[in-house]
């Protein structure tokens, strides 16, 4: 059994040595995400094409968390769930007949008299069992009069379930046509809004920045360059960044990322709110993602030659007279 324990002991450190290892080479892609979306920090983005699943919440954030909870005052549905709500039978008119009886027997049976006319707790028995019977079928009979109606839905709200489903704009694959652009715009009337802000349109210029700032930013993380990554990045964004850069650096590990090449994108929504306009953007694309050992140069985790495919939500930020920068990075729940 000693032999056994020490076995497994062993078995548990190299695994957990393993999963730290995946851990390194997945932090950008799931299972979080990081920095500031602005109002809508705690907001899920609308889901596209490119990210049909929902996006993985941002819980690394200098944003504070707005923590007001739902109220019957600001909930219509559940005011009138509640309002609507039926008392049981021994909550109600029932309950406070059946206590004044029984209340009225055990009196009666104290001073030597029953309020069955002689019969003592047997006709106690009797008329509670009587009235029990009377008011369940009144309050069935009443109750069937008070079920509430449901209308069909509007042929709003079926045009609306009908569009829900349609995609925004397209990246096509790299070389698929020369001039042909690389995103399409999407009307802001057509964005979902969520969370606070006015929502704004988008162009076309704008979505090819992005394009661009997602190989950027991905060759300046791989070369860890600080100075090219502050520039790309808000504050905020760049301190989570560069936090995984330095833990990399401890542990003797070196990201490498390369041949980067976006494969689809979709605008989730763009809004503008405090004077600065923000865009989150779904995108879908392949890289050459491994983790090396920093001074043998041997590869740790991944393919140095075969890419990788990522999906990932990014925010974009831009303050009146600046460049685009990027403010949050998700990844997309499984």
């Amino acid at each position: 059994m000693q032999r056994f324990g020490r076995v497994m002991a062993i078995a548990a450190i190299g695994l957990a040595s393993v999963l730290t290892v995946a851990d390194v080479a997945d932090a950008r892609r799931a299972g979080g995400g990081f920095g500031s979306r602005g109002s809508r920090t705690f907001s899920t983005p609308p889901v596209t094409r490119t990210a049909p699943a929902p996006a993985a919440p941002i819980d690394r954030t200098m944003t504070p968390r707005q923590n007001a909870q739902p109220s019957t005052a600001t909930n219509p549905a559940a005011q009138n769930r509640t309002n609507n709500a039926r008392p049981g039978f021994f909550n109600g008119f029932g309950g406070s007949m059946i206590g004044g009886l029984m209340m009225g027997g055990l009196i009666g049976m104290l001073l030597g008299h029953g309020i069955g006319g002689g019969i003592g707790f047997l006709g106690l028995l009797l008329q509670v069992g009587l009235v029990v019977l009377l008011i369940s079928l009144a309050m069935r009979f009443f109750g069937r009069n008070q079920r509430p109606a449901y209308s069909a839905p509007s042929a709003s709200a079926r045009s609306s379930a009908a569009t829900a489903g349609t995609p925004s704009f397209r990246i096509p694959r790299i070389g698929e046509g020369t001039g042909a652009a690389s995103l399409a715009t999407r009307s802001s009337a057509a964005a979902p809004a969520s969370g606070d802000g006015e929502e704004i349109t988008v162009g076309q210029e704008d979505l090819d920045r992005f394009e661009a700032m997602l190989r950027d930013v991905q060759a300046a993380y791989g070369a860890e360059d600080y100075a090219a990554l502050r520039r790309l990045t808000t504050p905020e964004a760049m301190s989570y960044l560069a936090e995984e850069l330095s833990d990399n650096a401890t542990k003797g590990l070196k990201n490498e990322v390369r041949d980067v090449h976006l494969v689809q994108g979709d605008l989730a929504e763009a809004w503008k709110e405090n004077g600065s306009d923000y865009a989150t953007v779904a995108m879908r694309y392949e890289s050459v993602d491994v983790v090396r050992d920093r001074a043998t140069g041997r590869v740790v985790s991944g393919d140095a030659d075969r890419p990788t495919e990522a999906v990932e939500i990014w925010t974009f930020q831009r303050k009146p007279g600046a460049d685009w920068q990027v403010s949050a990075i998700q990844g997309v729940e499984a």
